[in-house]
């Protein structure tokens, strides 16, 4: 018995570890042909980092973007296209090889314009055929590069500025050099641990002179600190073995931020921008002696505004007086500094500006709304269209058709536009419904014509009808007795599952209005840590006060109400606190101290309320902001008295979101800074999305509850829509061991909706719809790689409809079927028939899908609808349907009537050529022949202007392209032309009868004699037949 027993618990352990082994399929295996659809937008586009020429062919272009990786242009910035997906999408520098500029190119990752919501780097990285493949060389720890230099004549020495860590002490910063290509690193100028390089510059006539600027600054959540005594400029002219600080003439004290260039003709002159304790001493100063000197030229704010978030300075390449300054609106001077003007109207926020190599009237500005391009010295700007780099903070949907997608960018306001939309979601799409940073966007439960918005530290909240186009400000205010309502830069605020006028919002305390936002109760009491030391944002900034609301700490961050119980609500805080109600806000616990292994005030940045169970819930938790990069996310099952982790060594990144399915409890979604994981298996194991979602930080998942589409907002790729994930939800092991397995397909509306596209220019980003077509979906445990397979569609009499090309990868395949069979053999002309050749639709109805794979067949089904909302009645479908059969079949008829021809008029033209003696009789045949082809067919012209008149076959494929591709019933004139060309098919027919009566028989006999084979058709069921 003992024996029995042990040899089942041994069972049950190998079972499950090969139900592990299957699950732990890599990513791009298990899901297939599920794919992200990115559909931007691009009409406000985001924030750019960095920009880098090709040293001399100005038509090659590169940006790198703060959390949208790196894109490239070659036509000189009218196009780009993103080459860098598969990595860390925030950027902090790229520079191009000049010794191969083709070819090479370096990209430092980590943003270095340091605002609270900045992502992180992950190294430094390396291309050697212009951005197709990357090599990681290295720096990992270094989490923002903020310049690579790279020797002129020697591309395996390179040098690379590091900030290092925002949010804590580390030691891989400052400046460090390779000399053999990246593969070792020697740190050659370092401060201390809190301390980086900010600019790294080279002087371009000697590659052994480097400037290297050095801050001291550091960020917590509620705080931030630009200055100290170790910022200072540094300069080396042995290739950065020797330093010596330079700043004779600079400000004496504590500095901050230091933006420094080198006038590229002539490197005598550099240019710095120095934050300083004095107002009087912060701005420009200038060194016309490489640095041994400088003046002090100008304290203009757009020079001294933020630094830490401006801090870049550009000169003209031919032009040492020419100078341009990054800043809130970007400023140019023609005097070497003496004075300054804005540049033309853009975005607000430029952080990096570029001159082309050979006009200096062309130049680039990037921008936290995208890049903009200037023909004119900077006079004017124009923006680059088809950049869909948008950084969202939040999505949500409503539940029309197709739905709309709401969300709140950084420094871009608040938007709606349509997961779909006539010719692809256009940037005309969009509309616009905040200012400000957007965050939190919901439509009413059951309006759609009402929105909720808010922007940064809810300075505004909004209520928008957009029936009436009225704006209501509906932010609570306190009341007597309340102290200072404390709200997140990224304030709390959600709509209700139960009550459809309902809406929450967080403070320290939670807010609840039962009448769209018009009056506010207060249903709890401070559920933060309420620390006071974290309360002092007024004096965040360090030498340069920055109280923009970015620092507001003990605050409501998330906030959930349970799907199933509406007295249920989850609340998390930025100083991470986790408390529940139960009874609608009357009393509330705090289960912090259950989270175990949780460091303690991680912020806890979003919790999920379980669907399935009341007592069950998510929560994930955000430390980078304490320097801890750790990805931290807990489950509960028993209304937080006891939590555990379901983090793996699969997930990568710190996390900002999970999203629980609807279906299955097992199927989780989860965004981290890094990307999209997913669980099938409730946490046990995770697999990395890759297939078209980008390595972008993912700031929010929704899940449409009626499509099963998974919305991303990305803070930095945009909007990225997975359509249709319910396959996810019946992978299991026993799925996966199965050699081919049907995924279950709802019925399918078979979509009808025609239009003439959009009207945007080839220049403008637009985003991808989802597919119309009926999609057969389907796993494969291997690979099909050799033997025949075969995917045949079958009406539900088994009659043979069409042949599809079938997936034969390993993973879900899904594979594409436009309801149509398959196109009418079409007669033979002069010019194709391109009308002839329309697949018609199938009818409504089961249709069976056979997979022969070798020796195995798969069977399964799609039930095709027609679609709901119409104005046609099935009466009227019948007749466009057997009207559409009917000139189906006359095309065939005609193909096969000239088939019969051409079959006689190549034996005849053989016969003309080769026997003098049957010439005569062989010619009256032929010229007969042709004579009727020419009314059946087109037989002269070209496919252009120069084609023929339209013939039977013209006009037959025109009206059988018309009827067919419209589902109403035919109109009377239409029918009416039907009879007239069923005549003169007839006609055709008859003619060509006679033809055969009185030749055919004689001209058989005397060729025979001849010893000339006979004419051997086809009958018409092998004509038609397809392959």
């Amino acid at each position: 018995m003992k024996k029995n027993l042990f040899s089942i618990a041994l069972l049950f352990v190998i079972s499950n570890c090969i139900a592990q082994d299957l699950l732990k399929i890599e990513g791009k295996e298990l899901f297939g042909d599920l794919k992200g659809r990115q559909i931007g937008p691009a009409l406000m586009s985001g924030r750019v980092s960095d920009i880098e020429g090709h040293p001399t062919n100005s038509r090659t272009i590169y940006i790198g973007t703060a959390g949208g990786g790196v894109w490239k242009s070659q036509d000189g910035g009218v196009m780009f296209n993103s080459i860098f997906d598969d990595y860390c999408q925030s950027i902090g520098a790229v520079a191009v090889d000049p010794v191969d500029p083709d070819n090479s190119l370096w990209v430092g990752t980590g943003e270095v314009w340091t605002r609270n919501s900045v992502s992180i780097g992950d190294g430094i990285y390396k291309t050697n055929d212009g951005g197709k493949n990357w090599q990681k060389m290295g720096l990992e720890k270094t989490e923002r590069i903020s310049a690579i230099e790279i020797h002129p004549k020697d591309n395996n020495t390179v040098y690379v500025g590091a900030m290092g860590a925002l949010w804590g002490d580390n030691e891989e910063r400052g400046v460090f050099k390779t000399v053999d290509g990246g593969k070792t690193w020697t740190k050659i100028l370092y401060l201390n641990a809190f301390t980086g390089c900010s600019d790294l510059v080279m002087d371009p006539t000697n590659p052994d002179i480097l400037y290297a600027s050095f801050w001291e600054f550091r960020r917590t959540a509620w705080s931030f600190n630009s200055g100290g005594l170790n910022s200072s400029l540094h300069k080396s002219i042995d290739g950065g073995k020797t330093w010596i600080k330079i700043q004779n003439g600079f400000p004496t004290g504590v500095l901050g931020r230091i933006a420094v260039t080198v006038a590229p003709s002539n490197s005598s002159i550099l240019y710095a921008v120095v934050e300083a304790e004095k107002d009087t001493e912060k701005g420009l100063y200038r060194s016309d002696d490489a640095g041994a000197t400088w003046k002090h030229l100008n304290s203009d704010f757009g020079l001294t505004v933020r630094p830490f978030y401006f801090s870049r300075i550009v000169v003209d390449p031919k032009d040492p007086q020419t100078v341009v300054k990054a800043g809130l609106s970007g400023s140019i001077s023609h005097d070497g500094g003496k004075t300054f003007k804005s540049l033309g109207f853009m975005h607000s926020d430029i952080h990096d500006i570029w001159f082309d190599v050979k006009d200096s009237d062309k130049m680039f500005a990037a921008t936290d709304g995208g890049l903009y391009r200037s023909l004119n010295g900077g006079i004017t700007m124009e923006i680059i269209e088809n950049l869909p780099i948008c950084m969202f903070y939040h999505v949500s949907v409503d539940n029309q058709t197709p739905y709309n997608i709401y969300g709140g960018l950084q420094d871009n306001g608040s938007w709606f536009g349509p997961s779909a939309s006539p010719g692809g979601i256009e940037a005309r799409d969009w509309e616009s419904i905040g200012m400000g940073d957007g965050f939190r966007v919901y439509p009413h439960p059951t309006n759609p014509k009402i929105m909720y918005s808010e922007m940064q530290g809810a300075e505004a909240v909004w209520r928008f009808d957009s029936e009436i186009q009225q704006v209501k400000t509906i932010k609570p205010f306190p009341i007597a007795g309340d102290p200072k309502y404390r709200f997140n830069w990224n304030a709390a605020i959600t709509t209700s599952f139960h009550k459809p006028d309902r809406l929450y919002i967080g403070s320290q305390f939670l807010h609840k209005s039962d009448d769209m936002g018009n009056n506010w109760t207060k249903i709890s009491p401070d559920l933060t840590t309420n620390n006071p030391a974290k309360q002092q944002q007024s004096q965040s900034g360090g030498l340069s006060a920055d109280n923009s609301g970015a620092e507001n700490h003990c605050t409501i961050f998330t906030i959930a109400e349970s799907p199933l119980d509406e007295n249920i609500i989850w609340i998390g805080t930025d100083d991470g606190n986790v408390q529940l109600t139960k009874d609608g806000g009357k009393t509330w616990s705090n289960l912090t101290v259950n989270i175990k292994g949780l460091p303690v005030n991680t912020w806890c940045y979003h919790i999920e309320a379980s669907s399935f169970d009341k007592s069950t819930a998510y929560a994930v938790f955000d430390g980078h902001t304490k320097n801890d990069k750790n990805p931290y996310v807990y489950k509960t099952t028993d209304s937080g008295l006891t939590w555990k982790s379901i983090v793996t060594a699969d997930i990568t990144g710190f996390v900002r979101n999970i999203q629980e399915d609807y279906k299955n409890p097992n199927l989780l979604f989860l965004g981290t800074e890094l990307g999209l994981f997913i669980t099938i298996d409730g946490g046990l194991s995770w697999s990395k999305f890759t297939n078209g979602v980008p390595a972008a930080a993912v700031h929010y998942i929704e899940l449409h509850r009626k499509t099963n589409d998974l919305i991303l907002g990305t803070h930095g790729r945009g909007i990225v829509i997975i359509d249709d994930i319910s396959p996810l939800r019946e992978l299991n092991a026993d799925v996966l061991a199965k050699p081919l397995y049907f995924f279950t397909s709802k019925p399918i509306e078979m979509d009808e909706s025609s239009s003439f596209g959009g009207a945007s220019s080839e220049t403008q980003f637009i985003g991808s719809n989802p597919s119309s077509s009926a999609q057969i979906k389907y796993y494969l445990s291997k690979r099909h790689t050799f033997g025949k397979m075969s995917l045949d569609i079958y009406d539900s009499n088994n009659k043979w409809i069409t042949t599809i090309s079938p997936g034969k990868q390993k993973g879900i395949n899904i594979v594409e079927w436009g309801y149509n069979s398959m196109s009418p053999k079409v007669a033979a002309g002069k010019t194709i028939a391109g009308n002839s050749m329309f697949a018609p639709r199938v009818s409504a109805g089961i249709y069976k899908v056979v997979i022969t794979k070798g020796n195995e067949k798969f069977e399964s089904s799609l039930d095709l609808r027609y679609p709901t909302k119409t104005v046609f009645t099935l009466e009227e479908r019948k007749l466009q349907e057997s009207t559409t059969k009917v000139l189906y079949d006359m095309t065939e008829e005609l193909a096969y009537l000239v088939y019969e021809m051409d079959e006689y008029l190549l034996h005849t033209e053989k016969v003309i050529k080769e026997n003098a003696g049957l010439k005569k009789q062989a010619q009256k045949l032929n010229t007969d022949l042709n004579a009727l082809k020419d009314v059946l067919v087109v037989t002269k012209g070209d496919n252009y202007v120069g084609a023929g008149e339209p013939q039977l076959r013209e006009k037959i494929g025109d009206l059988y392209s018309t009827i067919g591709s419209y589902y109403g019933a035919p109109s009377s004139s239409q029918l009416e032309t039907l009879k007239m060309l069923q005549g003169k098919l007839a006609d055709g027919k008859k003619k060509f009868q006679a033809i055969k009566d009185a030749q055919f028989t004689k001209y058989k006999a005397v060729t025979e004699k001849a010893g000339i084979p006979s004419v051997v058709l086809k009958t018409f069921e092998e004509f038609v037949k397809k392959d």
